[in-house]
């Protein structure tokens, strides 16, 4: 057993990359209290190198952890090409995560949305895992966000949506009762999980859905070679990716203030905030004061 990829690969998380991965991953179970006695979780596995690496944190917090909980490893196949759920299944068998495969539609159901098919993929494959979760006896999902879709989403809600808001590490289920949301990975970083992928000699699934196969035709026809993962499915995401990394050059701190940001709300310096639906406005208590 000694001998296993796997071994080595598990050691790497808690060896290799201890400040890097490790210690982050647990800074955020224990910042947020995301994992409780008794709890069952389904940890979500699409087949990128996110998803893959929280499976063998879970695995291992699993093992060394006092709390007793317990673990389902559950894979959606929405749809796609024989050799991406052959690539999925053959990662797991390497890395020793004991997957449940599990079908559905959704490719072929958001195939002719021409208006935000993408949001409309992710609303979908949401629900699925979490009603797939809770026949399996779960009470939790556990999804793959890292920390640099946290900060990119508290820039483009501000930039794009107009409002401050950020992807929260744990969320309750409005449409599931009784199930809940959490997201292990908030602290790490990505470019720490490309290292550690690069390290063990790790190649995942890369974003498998059609329109990415589609875009990477039409970006071949025209002399661009890129592989699916290099193709971000918004112009809005990637543009605060790059703005990102052109501040970063600046500002060595800017990712970690992005994120202090929504910590340190200062509600008497807002024009407005939503509270549990309700709109607030500072002329409100303005009076009174």
């Amino acid at each position: 057993m000694r001998n296993e990829p796997y071994v080595a690969i598990e050691r790497s998380i808690i060896k290799q990359y201890r400040k890097e991965i490790w210690r982050p991953f647990i800074k955020g179970l224990q910042a947020y209290e995301m994992v409780q006695e008794g709890d069952r979780i389904a940890v979500c596995i699409s087949g990128g190198k996110d998803s893959m690496l929280l499976a063998k944190c879970m695995q291992e917090l699993n093992r060394h952890s006092k709390t007793a909980f317990e673990l389902e490893f559950i894979v959606m196949d929405p749809g796609y090409h024989p050799d991406n759920r052959r690539l999925i299944e053959s990662n797991a068998r390497l890395m020793n995560i004991p997957i449940r495969i599990f079908e559905s539609d959704i490719f072929n159901s958001v195939a002719d949305v021409d208006q935000s098919p993408c949001y409309l993929c992710a609303r979908m494959r949401r629900g699925y895992l979490y009603d797939h979760a809770r026949s399996l006896g779960c009470n939790k999902i556990a999804l793959g966000h890292h920390y640099d879709d946290v900060i990119e989403t508290i820039l483009m809600s501000i930039l794009y949506g107009g409002q401050f808001n950020t992807m929260m590490p744990k969320l309750h289920s409005t449409n599931f009762p009784g199930m809940e949301l959490i997201r292990p990975l908030y602290f790490v970083k990505e470019e720490h999980i490309l290292s550690w992928k690069d390290y063990n000699h790790l190649h995942f699934l890369q974003c498998a859905c059609r329109f990415t196969e589609q875009t990477a035709r039409e970006l071949a026809a025209r002399g661009i070679e890129k592989e699916g993962g290099d193709i971000v499915h918004t112009s809005k995401r990637q543009e605060i990716k790059e703005l990102i990394r052109q501040l970063r050059k600046r500002n060595p701190f800017v990712e970690a203030n992005i994120m202090k940001s929504v910590e340190n709300v200062n509600l008497d310096a807002c024009l407005g905030y939503v509270s549990k639906g309700r709109r607030h406005h500072f002329l409100d208590e303005y009076s009174a004061d």
